[in-house]
């Protein structure tokens, strides 16, 4: 009910009350919940993605100085080999011999101190790089192009130093008989290699130090000594040992370093399986590209053999400069994995027991405030859905959603007292009201009844003298032209055969047009040409009917049903009859051009407490369009075109309520037609 004074209504002012009611519980709830479920998470989320890069930072840092410590024991390795040769080529045991120029002394001197000193190899050279002496027994460096190496050119040049060289199987032979065996690596096949043809690598990586010498006579020699890096575990093992001590990482973790001679590993202490380490196995394809191919250091995760790795990789460059191979360092990454899983969910959990401990209790502050207003905007609804009698019945609260919970209790006891006196003013009032209705709903039947017949009989007496008028007229020039017709065709005699043909059509059409005269006579006229009323019995109008229609039912195809048990007559003129009957049977006839049933029905019926007889024309052809059903009977309308005058049904209707009967049509679109004709019983057999 809307306010004195108020054109809002009710319905609306309730719906703008629920909809500020369903607002402030959601910005309750918003307010309650809002730091826990959204603040606190972003902020967790922010933290957790911040020190998880953090961590990652961590261990890519870690694993860079694991690889600077392992850089640094290769270079320190190169360099002791360096200090190691200059110590023996300085020493005067090796002055002594080498000035003696016994070559077997020599030879016996050099294996004696290539065993102390832990090289796979130790020769001098004389000036133009022929062979003075050698260790082990047996080698031959001198032809194996090992004095192409630049360390041992320069050193011919009088400059000492340390590199790496890579060496073929031929030249390991020659410098020590069991390096080339050493040296050889089968290839394992390794997912994400570089796809290769070849089965082994039998080259050698060997770090070599060369140092100028005074040989006997005082002529200039070199001392060069080396030590092969392929198998060399001691080598890879002590720097495992260097970089990932014990303690250096978590449990579970695991350290590895590796020598790549190219992309195979020739030395490592990664396993296959077991105690077998994965000599052999290749690098990926993406970590070759990038070190070998580009020359970068590799800091990033990377798999590694069979699982994944905290990965470093560096070039390892020969002593002419060209990038021969890589050094590796790495651990797992599966135990920091889990250790950062662990922490992260040791966040959740935290997270999740802290909301559950704070969200009930934030709810229940919420609740104290919203509950109320919830109890009133159910109470409102109620209201409005009919239930006056609906009540907030919350206990005595003394805040201001109590106080005002009370006023709408009352405010709603005083509203149903003032509804009850209206529905009392609204029952006698509806009364009244349909007294006068029904009084007014009667005098509307009738008078719209009166209408009706009265806009027909208007529409019927213009159109009649119209038609009337017509018909006159046309009868006259027709009358002259049939006789003028007849003359010429006296005249002409036998000259008149060749257009005989044409005269035919002309004499069919003025008959055609006489017919339609005579239909526009009889709209026009019908008493002229009414005759008397008798008692007809319809099964006998029916069956005179279908014989004169009989040709056009066999000619479409149409399947004739007939059902008649009517026992009465009907009083009405037979000739009329037979023609209202044909009309609706060429009708129906027209309306199934496919073919289809025709049905003809005969039954007693009553209709305003008088007795009579039923007929009824049905098809199955293509209906009448709702939109037309209300005009079927209005004079020239027609849905034939050009093939109808529009007079048929017309007729037929006058002809039926001349009689004292009716006619009434039903038709569903392409369901076909039932038009039914109702004809009171003959006074005689009353």
């Amino acid at each position: 009910m809307a306010e004195p004074g108020s054109d809002e209504p009710a319905g609306r002012r309730a719906s703008g009350v629920m909809g500020r009611l369903g607002s402030v519980r959601m910005r309750l709830l918003a307010i309650a919940l809002l730091p826990t479920l959204i603040i606190l998470p972003v902020v967790l989320l922010v933290v957790v993605g911040w020190w998880t890069r953090q961590f990652d930072r961590l261990l890519i840092s870690k694993v860079q100085g694991d690889l600077t410590i392992a850089r640094q024991y290769l270079d320190r390795l190169m360099e002791r080999s360096d200090e190691t040769l200059h110590a023996l080529g300085d020493s005067v045991a090796f002055e002594t011999v080498a000035e003696g120029g016994d070559a077997g002394a020599l030879d016996a001197f050099l294996a004696a101190r290539r065993k102390a000193m832990g090289l796979d190899f130790l020769y001098v050279l004389d000036a133009g790089g022929a062979l003075v002496a050698a260790s082990p027994p047996g080698a031959r460096p001198d032809g194996a192009g090992v004095a192409a190496s630049p360390v041992v050119a320069r050193a011919l040049h009088g400059e000492a130093g340390s590199g790496i060289d890579v060496v073929g199987p031929q030249a390991l032979a020659r410098l020590a008989p069991e390096l080339e065996a050493r040296a050889r690596v089968d290839l394992v096949p390794t997912p994400g290699a570089v796809p290769t043809d070849r089965t082994a690598e039998g080259r050698g990586m060997v770090v070599q130090s060369a140092v100028p010498v005074r040989l006997s006579g005082d002529r200039a020699g070199v001392l060069v000594g080396g030590v092969l890096l392929n198998r060399n575990l001691d080598f890879i093992d002590t720097i495992n040992d260097l970089v990932y001590g014990r303690g250096a990482l978590p449990a579970g973790s695991e350290g590895t370093a590796t020598l790549f001679l190219d992309d195979v590993r020739v030395s490592t202490n990664v396993r296959l399986f077991e105690d077998k380490r994965a000599l052999g196995t290749r690098v990926s394809g993406e970590v070759r590209a990038a070190v070998l191919g580009e020359g970068r250091v590799w800091l990033d995760r990377a798999f590694v053999v069979n699982d994944w790795y905290i990965s470093a990789y560096e070039p390892i460059l020969s002593s002419a400069g060209e990038r021969v191979g890589m050094l590796y360092v790495g651990f797992l990454e599966a135990p920091f994995l889990a250790l950062k899983r662990t922490i992260l969910i040791a966040v959740g959990v935290g997270f999740a027991l802290v909301a559950a401990v704070t969200i009930p209790i934030l709810l229940r502050w919420a609740a104290a405030i919203f509950r109320p207003l919830e109890a009133m905007n159910v109470t409102i609804s109620r209201v409005e859905a009919g239930d006056l009698s609906a009540r907030t019945g919350l206990p005595g609260q003394t805040d201001e959603i109590g106080r005002l919970a009370h006023h709408l209790d009352a405010m709603l006891d005083l509203l149903r007292q003032r509804d009850a006196q209206l529905r009392q003013w609204a029952d006698a009032l509806d009364a009244r009201v349909a007294a006068r209705t029904r009084e007014l709903e009667a005098a509307n039947a009738e008078l719209a009844a009166a209408q009706r017949q009265l806009v027909m009989s208007g529409k019927l007496a213009a159109i009649g003298e119209i038609t009337a008028g017509i018909a006159h007229e046309i009868n006259n020039p027709v009358a002259v032209i049939q006789g003028n017709l007849d003359v010429a065709r006296e005249l002409l005699g036998v000259a008149a055969r060749p257009v005989r043909t044409e005269f035919n059509l002309i004499d069919q059409q003025v008959h055609r047009i006489n017919i339609i005269v005579s239909k526009l006579l009889q709209f026009a006229r019908p008493g002229e040409f009414a005759g008397g009323c008798d008692p007809v019995p319809p099964a006998e109008v029916i069956g005179d009917s279908l014989l004169l229609v009989q040709h056009l039912l066999s000619r479409a195809d149409i399947r004739l049903e007939r059902r008649e048990a009517a026992t009465r007559l009907v009083f009405m003129n037979r000739v009329e009859l037979q023609q209202v009957l044909i009309n609706l049977m060429v009708n129906a006839v027209h309306a199934m051009p496919a073919g289809g049933v025709l049905a003809v029905e005969s039954r007693d019926a009553a209709r305003g407490g008088r007795a009579g007889v039923m007929l009824t024309v049905r098809d199955s052809g293509l209906g009448i369009p709702a939109a037309h059903l209300a005009r079927v009977f209005d004079p020239f309308f027609t849905t034939k075109g050009q093939g109808g005058t529009g007079l048929g049904l017309s007729i037929s209707y006058t002809l039926v309520e001349r009689a004292g009967g009716s006619m009434e049509v039903d038709s569903t679109e392409g369901a076909g037609s039932a038009f039914a004709v109702w004809l009171p019983q003959a006074p005689e057999a009353a």
